[in-house]
């Protein structure tokens, strides 16, 4: 008994060095790929990536998603429990299922592991999401969220979604173009940012209204240091 729990203690540690590692390679080394584009590859789906920095894109990008996705990406420290404990009232409720993950979650999950519900996942996300944040920094998190999330089919980061959906380069974004490419994020498959249908479009509009306050009330500052 005591040799298997050895043994256990002993792979958790090894399971932990190795996170740390990832970690802080990729504080400094883009991510070379994520799970999402090996399941592309593997459908033999055409992969669209081009890495950019954040002084690279347009700042209406990082204030849209930040509108849409994590209003108070700036404040928290990784987990936005005001925001679960919505999330989980309405899901009580009865009402439309919706998550409480925030962007660093989102960025955890996207960047060291693979989609799901399970429990194994979930907490596995919330390790790497308090590494992220204490390694890397709100700059790092954005800019690596914003270069491996999922816009379409084989679509991956910002810039490969200007240059698809508006044949343009992120750094030349509009207000209202970042604002169409943040509200095809939570089913970048099913909605078109060139041409998005009336509820993407509506959506599309409220957060390029939101982007403005995101900007006005400096709620992207971290963002920029």
């Amino acid at each position: 008994m005591f040799g298997i729990l050895k043994f256990i203690l002993k792979l958790l540690a090894w399971l932990v060095a190795l996170s740390l590692v990832w970690v802080v390679a990729y504080r400094w080394v883009n991510p070379p790929t994520t799970s999402l584009m090996i399941r592309d590859h593997l459908n033999d789906v055409r992969i669209y990536r081009e890495w950019v920095g954040l002084g690279e894109m347009s700042r209406h990008i990082p204030r849209a998603v930040i509108a849409a996705e994590d209003s108070r990406f700036c404040e928290h420290r990784g987990f936005d429990v005001e925001a679960i404990e919505k999330a989980m009232e309405r899901n009580k409720q009865g009402k439309k299922l919706r998550g409480g993950s925030t962007i660093s979650q989102q960025t955890a999950k996207n960047a060291f592991l693979w989609s799901g519900r399970t429990w194994i996942r979930k907490g596995l996300e919330a390790w790497f999401t308090v590494l992220i944040e204490f390694i890397w920094g709100k700059p790092r998190i954005m800019e690596v969220y914003l270069n491996i999330a999922e816009f379409g089919r084989g679509v991956y980061g910002v810039q490969a979604a200007s240059i698809h959906y508006f044949n343009k380069p992120a750094s030349k974004l509009s207000r209202v173009e970042a604002a169409r490419l943040a509200a095809i994020l939570p089913q970048p498959i099913k909605r078109d940012a060139a041409s998005p249908g009336r509820y993407t479009k509506r959506y599309a509009n409220r957060i390029a209204g939101r982007t403005r306050v995101v900007a006005n009330e400096g709620l992207d500052a971290c963002v920029w240091k």
